[in-house]
């Protein structure tokens, strides 16, 4: 993958948000590899798109390739994200802001009036995100990621109808 020239049409018009397919498990994990110490498995998408009606997941194209993705549980009222991620090429373009309101949006629309997320203490960029959307901190888990054995910020938006909606 190359990165896009920044000339060539309006960028953001090239970018399309839809719902993420089995046949799109491959990019997906690329990116997924790319992202994460201990990246999520085949099985493990395969399954949140096939068979938990709880799971809501999309994919970020641009020019008809999968530079991102994210996914969130729904769950009476409130929305888990469970992940989010974008092909490091095609970073700081603001596709993971598109992601975070594509799946904001979407969890309003599936009646959650508030979502939570857990982000790496380390991941300072994701918090950053996470703030300018509204998102605040409201708890640690200790040693939540078993891969390195890092905590976990828990951060909450308790209006999905304010603002960046």
């Amino acid at each position: 993958m190359s990165r896009p020239d920044d000339e060539v049409g309006d960028f953001s018009r090239r970018l399309k948000v839809r719902p993420m397919r089995v046949e799109d498990i491959d990019a997906v994990l690329t990116i997924e590899e790319q992202a994460f110490p201990t990246p999520w498995s085949r099985r493990a998408f395969y399954t949140e798109i096939t068979e938990n009606n709880l799971a809501h997941y999309v994919v970020v194209e641009l020019d008809g390739t999968v530079v991102g993705y994210s996914g969130m549980w729904v769950i009476l009222d409130e929305a888990h994200m469970t992940n989010i991620a974008v092909h490091p090429l095609y970073r700081r373009m603001g596709i993971g802001s598109l992601l975070l309101q594509e799946m904001m949006n979407r969890a309003r629309n599936l009646g959650a009036s508030r979502m939570t997320l857990e982000v790496r203490v380390s991941n300072a960029p994701a918090q950053r995100l996470y703030e300018r959307f509204g998102f605040v901190k409201r708890g640690l888990r200790r040693k939540y990621y078993t891969d390195t054995q890092e905590d976990a910020i828990i951060m909450w938006r308790d209006d999905l109808r304010g603002k960046n909606l």
